[in-house]
């Protein structure tokens, strides 16, 4: 006797689904993830501003579709079905981030030949043997050291400040402005306009504009005449690489750099102090703190769709062609095939999470990112004695998108070192460098 055929999945257009990004998500993520999987398994249909979509909670069929090795899943966005015939709202918020002309959206040769001019791109300023990333170091220490004296030097040796706002955000930004090469006249002007894009709110429209003007002149003034920048690198890697094509790698690269490593910055501070253990946040120690960062509190909480190429099953659940999937690198984290047993909030550390992505699409500039946020945080080691959380840990709160959850404060309270050390070369004084852009930054974002 021949067995039953099993009955035809309905489609995802079809099924009951909830939307994801709701107060209880923005709150507890972990617990969303859990009640999903408890009613759908590894896979679970849900809305994002409307739009369904499945969203992948296991942590191996998310490292298999990462890794791809059928080839089933494209990042192309005519790949999806719904995209293709026209059929998504007009006003859906994440439209123009799929519209990005970019290599997180290219598969294939595209794809290839875009991350071979990343991969060598970011190599003089990955590779801390290299002058490249010797200098940019030396910027970020500089900056860092700006940005502490900013928000303490109107007051005494012991104080409060919100080291999200204004210190573990504005870093990045710094940093990222000089890689970019991006010119120095009002530049902080241009770090706010990165600032308000990337805030997404009333001002966000004209500060994008002006932001994409200025990368765009940067990357066309670069392809005339090199200079020491990742623009400049990208550019002498691939040939026939023309200077649009990095401009908007470079946008794309405002918000993975300047938002993702910010987060990161904040997670890995909030989780040492919230653990009540200053010591985890030595030397010794930082490299696997921030680690444990990136895998308890993964910036990037969801990562950008993929879309099936043809009818595929992810854990028994029949994906259809064109469907659109959401990988969750925290969900992943969660799930009991990775964590074991252990609870949600429990403090632990593994090097196979997912947090960095994996297969074609991995994170190329990991190491940048992870640099930055250990010389962030040991810089704070240098400038304070003590350094606390100023409200309880469960009572942070968080910046929380599709793709992105940081906290929206960091609230600490804070002891000074009587006689702060500058990380600045000798043969670099202040006045020759003229005025801090990082003062001038933070001190208008205190205005706003």
């Amino acid at each position: 006797m021949e067995p039953p055929t099993p009955p035809a999945a309905a489609p995802l257009a079809e099924l009951p689904a909830e939307p994801l990004l709701t107060p209880a998500y923005e709150r507890d993520p972990a617990a969303a993830h859990a009640r999903l999987r408890a009613a759908h398994g590894a896979v679970a249909p849900v809305e994002l501003y409307g739009v369904k979509v499945w969203l992948v909670l296991g942590y191996p069929q998310t490292l298999e579709i990462l890794r791809d090795a059928r080839g089933v899943w494209s990042k192309r966005p005519d790949a999806w079905r719904a995209h293709a015939e026209g059929r998504l709202p007009a006003d859906w918020p994440l439209l123009h981030v799929y519209a990005m002309e970019t290599s997180l959206f290219r598969d294939g040769k595209d794809l290839n030949r875009l991350r071979a001019a990343w991969s060598a791109g970011l190599k003089p300023f990955q590779d801390r043997t290299r002058p490249s990333a010797r200098a940019l170091e030396q910027a970020a220490l500089r900056h860092a050291d700006d940005l502490i004296t900013a928000i303490t030097e109107h007051g005494g040796r012991t104080g409060t400040t919100d080291l999200a706002v204004q210190y573990a955000r504005p870093l990045p930004l710094l940093v990222l402005h000089r890689l970019l090469g991006l010119p120095d006249d009002d530049n902080d002007e241009l770090l706010l306009d990165m600032w308000r894009t990337l805030d997404a709110g009333p001002e966000a429209a004209e500060s994008a504009a002006r932001l994409r003007a200025a990368v765009a002149g940067a990357c066309a003034a670069r392809a005339a005449e090199p200079a020491d920048d990742l623009p400049s690198a990208m550019l002498a890697a691939v040939p026939g690489l023309t200077a649009d094509e990095v401009a908007r790698e470079m946008l794309m690269l405002v918000g993975l750099l300047g938002d993702g490593t910010g987060a990161l910055i904040s997670a890995t501070i909030a989780g040492a102090l919230g653990a009540g253990d200053r010591d985890e946040l030595s030397a010794a120690h930082l490299q696997e703190t921030v680690n444990r960062a990136a895998l308890n509190t993964p910036p990037m909480t969801n990562l950008t769709l993929r879309f099936a190429r043809a009818d595929t099953r992810v854990d028994g659940t029949l994906v259809a062609a064109g469907d659109p999937v959401l990988l969750s690198p925290a969900a992943a984290h969660t799930d009991p095939a990775f964590a074991g047993d252990r609870p949600p909030d429990a403090i632990y550390s593994s090097r196979a999470h997912l947090a960095w992505g994996a297969g074609a699409h991995a994170c190329l500039g990991r190491e940048l990112a992870t640099t930055i946020t250990v010389l962030a945080v040991e810089r704070l080691l240098h400038r304070f004695t003590d350094l606390r959380l100023d409200v309880p840990g469960d009572e942070l709160t968080w910046r929380v998108t599709p793709h992105l959850r940081s906290l929206a404060a960091l609230p600490v309270r804070y002891e000074l070192e009587a006689a702060p050390v500058r990380a600045q070369p000798a043969a670099e004084p202040a006045a020759a460098r003229g005025p801090s852009p990082g003062r001038r930054f933070i001190r208008r974002l205190l205005r706003r």
